[in-house]
């Protein structure tokens, strides 16, 4: 491409060739590298265009397999199928889910907390029923809870009789001694009473929703139809300082 210059050329010939091919250089250079930038950016192009094919025919295969899937062999059902025997082992799986109840409290023969003990026997009693097999292990067990105060006494006194706990006829006999024993107050005019009472239902040192539950519960006791009556018991009941504030809000 290049010549060899003349030695007896000036110096000053030698100078504008000398640039030319200095251009000449920088150009190739420029057009050299303008071309490997524009096959890259081919190359780039046709490698995306090549991965956007590839995912569309696999599209394509997913959205055609199920209708080219064989159809599936149906064989004939069997004449009579044998249901096999549940195994002992999965009811005892199922036996294991249910939650452990919680053992009541000692009784001491407190009227207020005598229906609460009697119902946390009884429901313990219903969840475990695989444990109690037998009334007389039933009765021996809620007597075992019966140890506090004057009901200590009562215990002892029935496993000590002639016949022990065999002297009930059965659970139901045992529980009906107990609701004569122990409930022998007529609840419904037990919770009337106090509620001729305000000293006995007032509100006092409750909150408002406490009083209101109490309340509820004596007028649900006691049977009482809804009416002024049960008005007039609920605002007499309601704490003095209550009873103003709500007097003014009404006064506006």
């Amino acid at each position: 491409m290049s010549q060899l210059a003349n030695p007896d050329t000036p110096l000053d010939a030698l100078a504008p060739q000398n640039e030319a091919w200095t251009c000449l250089l920088h150009l190739e250079v420029q057009l050299t590298q303008a071309s490997l930038t524009h096959h890259m950016t081919e190359l780039s192009t046709l490698h995306q265009t090549t991965n956007d094919i590839s995912q569309s025919l696999q599209a394509l295969l997913e959205c055609l397999s199920p209708i080219t899937a064989p159809p599936p062999v149906t064989e004939p059902p069997p004449a009579a199928l044998a249901v096999p025997p549940v195994a002992p082992v999965a009811l005892a799986g199922l036996q294991m889910q249910i939650p452990c109840p919680i053992l009541p409290d000692t009784y001491d023969g407190d009227h207020t907390s005598k229906e609460c003990f009697f119902q946390s026997c009884f429901t313990y009693i219903h969840l475990s029923r695989d444990a109690f097999n037998s009334n007389t292990l039933k009765i021996a067990w809620v007597l075992s809870y019966m140890k506090a105060r004057w009901v200590s006494i009562y215990a002892p006194h029935v496993l000590q009789h002639l016949r022990g706990v065999g002297n009930f006829i059965g659970w139901a006999a045992f529980k009906k001694h107990l609701q004569a024993k122990f409930f022998p107050i007529d609840l419904a005019k037990s919770a009337a009473l106090v509620l001729h009472n305000k000293e006995q239902y007032g509100q006092e040192k409750q909150t408002l929703n406490e009083y209101l539950d109490s309340f509820q519960a004596l007028v649900k006791q006691a049977a009482y139809p809804d009416g002024l009556q049960l008005c007039l018991m609920f605002w007499d009941g309601l704490h003095p300082t209550l009873m103003e504030c709500i007097d003014n809000l009404a006064e506006g």
